[in-house]
């Protein structure tokens, strides 16, 4: 990527991370380092990719140490050094075969030939538990010392003790020549199953950043840059804004740029999620990523590294996917101090079950009536307990519940074209009761159209009768900017050339028809019907037409030639194709059918009331009309509803909307909006239309569904897990299976989130 090369990219080897939830630490350690832009932890590679803002300070140090600061180490590596990275995973995954090799024989042992009694095999299992002890359990020894420096515990300090207590209990045993069952099997296979589980987590993580990968991939390394006189493959970091790039049927875009010359199609699917091609042709936007199709084209590059389009999606989708959403807090609260409860429960547990065995096994007596017996050693009932309580307690599915979730979700509304800024706006989206339209160019078309015209055969001058009235109207229409003039001017393409001529706003225009044959001039006026009356325009004969189309929310023109009325025009801004489909499916399964839906506009009452009635707005179960609002008013009509209880969300594209996007609990920006409606947006809609707000909303409602089902079943896991392991109803090998079977619900049930799908209209 570019950034490397202009020194924007700082690659790191991390060391000391065991599982997901270590490297989402690690992540949000990164992420505070003042000046990062975005950053990815692979924790296959034990590698992190950090990103830097393009003006900010790049403190390397500062980022090695908050990274040291969470208990983990971290070195710089080249950008090109693959070298370790692949090295750290050859290792990881080795010492998982030794895990496995090593506890295998000694499972077949005791669970198949039934051998765990005989002295020689102890003495065997000693060795091979002893191997992967010091060799598959070392990545959860460095990193409980690592938390122990730091203060901290986690995951790997109740792995560690769990593990230990089993392999030091069965030691003292086998040296002291106890005679009861000793626990190498157990103590090996902690450490073997729970790698087991984190490897397969590993592996099912990477399907849930599949779209950010994709989307990392998407740019080319290289580019024709067009000199003097040739063209020259360069690499794509080399080009600068203003150099001309030759792009060939079938190539990728290198960085976002204007067409200068050819005409092509070109597929934009990675960034808006729709699979029609674009035709492009000169002044044509390209953007980084897009394939170009089928023809020659020569752009001009506009921006470059991470200034393009590319750049902040992937940029955004990074952000939303190491951010925090609020729910998150009670996982991270919990997590924070719950290995050292559960170090006291263990130690309660331990010593109630060894110098009160009788009393213990009363109690699991009792309860093995409604679950099940075991059997286990009385002599060493204490430290298996303890152990056991030890490792069903790990708290990983618990921290993860909620980035998985998000990590998930915001991939999948990055393949349909919805950029979501931050995991907090994903939470809000899915507490969304209200959403606000502003009308012009968010539910409308953002330009009127001639939508009827009549015409009024009166007696003129017998050689201004044989001008088109259209072509009148049109030719006064063209010399002015104002929107509905150009709607006017659309009407033909013929033109008459005028002289004088003046505009007076929020009236109409003027100017003289000078005619050749006969030489006479002609008045020609067009404006409202209001002005033309002022004007001493008899407007009695279009009543009728005005009042039938203004009562449909219509805008009204006259053309007068001479202070007679010629022509009237009736004009609308009309709604996009979908928009009202859009409304109905606001109010579907998958959102709450009592959804508050509000139209804003600074048009007329009748003209905001007529679109409102067409989308079927009026026809919602909870809806209001806001018409003739100035800009400056559309957040109070937010706070006004947030005054009621209501949770809104804003969707606009125009930098007068930027105060209510700001305001609005969720701000919703379309594809077109300005710079600053994106700024101020919490959800970018990158399609050309607003067919994907439901569809956000609904996978944000559904991603926060997911968050606290995931929360629950792992404080529910908790909850019923510790209990059953301190009163002996579970093995520690049963324990770490289950540990890690937790873990796999938890990413599993994210997944799920990949085919999210709406309902079916």
């Amino acid at each position: 990527m570019p950034a490397e090369a202009n020194n924007l990219s700082t690659e790191l080897a991390v060391t000391g991370m065991t599982c997901g939830n270590c490297a989402r630490h690690v992540t949000e350690a990164i992420q505070n380092v003042p000046g990062v832009w975005s950053a990815t932890v692979s924790l296959d590679s034990s590698h992190a990719s950090v990103r830097w803002t393009p003006s900010g300070e790049h403190n390397i140090s500062a980022l090695i140490q908050a990274i040291e600061n969470e208990g983990y180490s971290a070195k710089v590596v080249a950008a090109d050094e693959h070298d370790h990275g692949q090295q750290q995973l050859a290792g990881w995954h080795m010492n998982l075969v030794i895990a496995v090799l090593g506890t295998a024989p000694l499972m077949i042992g005791e669970w198949i030939f039934q051998i765990g009694m005989m002295r020689w095999f102890q003495w065997f299992s000693f060795v091979l538990a002893g191997i992967v002890q010091v060799f598959a359990g070392a990545q959860f020894y460095r990193g409980a010392w690592n938390q122990l420096k730091v203060r901290s515990s986690n995951m790997d300090t109740l792995v560690a003790l769990g593990s230990t207590t089993a392999f030091g209990f069965s030691l003292w045993g086998l040296f002291t020549g106890y005679k009861g069952h000793l626990y190498f099997l157990e103590s090996a296979s902690i450490i073997t199953l729970i790698s087991v589980g984190h490897w397969i987590e590993s592996r099912v993580s990477v399907r849930a950043s599949d779209a950010l990968r994709k989307l990392l991939d998407l740019a080319p390394q290289t580019a024709r840059r067009i000199g003097a006189s040739t063209e020259t493959e360069v690499p794509v970091a080399e080009l600068q804004i203003g150099d001309l790039v030759a792009l060939r049927p079938g190539d990728r875009v290198p960085t976002d740029g204007k067409v200068m010359e050819g005409n092509s199609a070109v597929d934009e699917a990675m960034l808006t999620g729709e699979s029609a091609p674009v035709d492009k042709g000169a002044g044509g936007g390209l953007y980084a990523g897009t394939v170009n199709l089928n023809g020659r084209l020569v752009m001009r590059v506009t921006a470059t590294g991470e200034e393009t389009a590319l750049a902040h999606i992937i940029a955004s989708v990074q952000r939303a996917q190491t951010s925090r959403a609020n729910i998150q807090r009670l996982g991270d609260r919990v997590s924070s101090v719950f290995v050292p409860i559960v170090v006291l429960i263990a130690l309660a547990a331990g010593l109630w079950w060894g110098l009160a065995p009788e009393s213990a096994e009363h109690v699991h007596n009792w309860f093995a009536q409604f679950l099940w017996h075991t059997h286990f050693s009385r002599e060493a009932a204490g430290f298996i307990i303890a152990a056991a309580v030890l490792i069903i307690a790990c708290p990983c599915a618990m921290g993860l519940a909620t980035p998985a979730a998000i990590m998930a979700g915001s991939n999948a509304a990055a393949r349909r074209g919805i950029l979501i800024r931050d995991g907090v706006a994903l939470e809000k989206a899915g507490n969304i009761t209200a959403v606000i339209f502003d009308k012009t160019g968010t539910l409308t078309e953002g330009k009127p159209i001639v939508v009827k015209m009549q015409t009024f055969p009166l007696e003129l001058d017998s050689e201004l009768k044989t001008v088109p009235f259209e072509e009148l109207g049109s030719s006064l229409a063209s010399l002015s900017n104002h929107p509905l003039s150009k709607a006017v001017a659309e009407t033909t393409s013929q033109r008459r050339q005028l002289n004088d001529f003046r505009e007076l706003p929020g009236r109409g225009t003027t100017a003289v028809l000078q005619l050749q044959t006969s030489g006479s001039a002609h008045l020609l006026q067009l404006g409202s019907p209001r002005w033309l009356s002022e004007e001493k325009v008899d407007f009695e004969p279009a009543q009728r037409f005005a009042d039938e189309w203004m009562n449909q929310g219509a805008t009204v023109l006259g053309l007068a030639a001479n202070g007679r009325l010629i022509a009237t025009y009736a004009l609308q801004d009309l709604p996009k194709p979908g928009a009202a489909e859009v409304i109905r499916r606001l109010g579907n399964s998958y959102m709450p059918s009592d959804m508050g839906i509000y139209l804003v506009s600074g048009d007329s009452s009748k003209s905001v009331n007529a679109i409102a009635d067409k989308l079927g707005i009026n026809q919602c179960t909870r809806s209001a009309v806001f018409a003739e609002v100035q800009p400056e008013h559309k957040a109070a009509i937010v706070r006004q509803l947030q005054q009621q209880g209501e949770r809104v969300a804003f969707v606009g594209d125009g930098i007068n909307d930027a105060p209510a996007l700001e305001q609005a609990d969720l701000g919703v920006a379309v594809s077109r909006a300005s710079d600053v409606a994106r700024e101020a947006a919490d959800i970018i809609l990158l399609k050309s239309d607003i067919e994907a707000v439901p569809e956000a909303l609904g996978l944000a409602r559904a991603t926060l569904r997911t968050i606290k089902q995931n929360l629950f079943w792992a404080f529910f896991y908790n909850a019923i897990g510790v209990p059953l392991a301190a009163l002996g109803f579970m093995s520690p090998i049963l324990c770490a299976a289950a540990m890690g079977f937790s873990d796999l619900i938890v990413i599993g049930n994210a997944l799920r989130l990949r085919k999210w799908r709406p309902p079916p209209p």
